[in-house]
């Protein structure tokens, strides 16, 4: 399922990402993969500037209580910005399914592309993520963030003026299954709505199914 987060990052940290990627080297994104024959874009290289951005955007997610909510992370990939000028995208792809850190690998449930610029700023590069025969895409206000399971195809088309520039990141959740993942997100979400309006006694019911359910489905603490 898709969970869009309208308001990730502050106007103050915008801008600060805009600074760290105006002042910053940007190379071939095929380094990181260097037999794709579909990558066509810019990524954040220098390493300073790559320990800033994706620190300031971890907080922004830790912060977060929707997208803690919806992907119950166990763990995120420090997010890399990445830059798209005319003529550049990324062909329709999947992701790899485990990503190397060095803390060991992390299993990609959920991928995420947060928006830096304004989507006025750019023409084209859209997120088109594909299911079966339909297609959905997406193109945030800047500061917005769209998550997704990692296990569809999806690409970005391409830029035909301005620059897109976003950052990605892969997130482990608790709970691996996605259905299973946004059953949890819907009943904790009534839960919080309605719990207080309920007989107490079904209250602690369904606070034993909410706990009980995230126990037989989770595979981390």
């Amino acid at each position: 399922m898709f969970k869009e987060i309208p308001d990730l990052l502050t106007a103050p940290e915008i801008q600060e990402l805009r600074r760290l990627a105006a002042g910053a080297q940007f190379v071939d994104g095929r380094i990181t993969n260097p037999h794709s024959t579909v990558k066509n874009n810019l990524q954040l290289h220098e390493p300073q500037s790559y320990q800033q951005s994706s620190q300031l955007l971890l907080r922004a997610f830790q912060r977060h209580p929707d997208f803690n909510a919806f992907a119950l992370p166990v763990q995120i990939a420090p997010p890399l910005m990445t830059r798209y000028q005319p003529g550049m995208h990324y062909g329709r792809h999947p992701d790899n399914a485990f990503i190397g850190l060095p803390t060991g690998p992390l299993r990609s449930d959920i991928s995420c592309t947060i928006f830096i610029n304004d989507p006025e700023s750019y023409e084209g590069g859209a997120l088109a993520i594909h299911l079966g025969t339909r297609t959905t895409k997406f193109k945030g206000k800047a500061g917005s963030a769209i998550v997704y399971p990692s296990d569809t195809l999806h690409e970005v088309e391409a830029v035909t003026s301005g620059e897109r520039l976003v950052a990605i990141t892969f997130i482990q959740s608790r709970v691996k299954d996605p259905w299973q993942r946004y059953l949890l997100y819907e009943l904790n979400e009534v839960a919080a709505l309605e719990g207080l309006k309920m007989d107490k006694e079904n209250w602690a019911r369904m606070q034993l199914i909410q706990q009980n359910l995230m126990r037989y489905w989770s595979d981390k603490p």
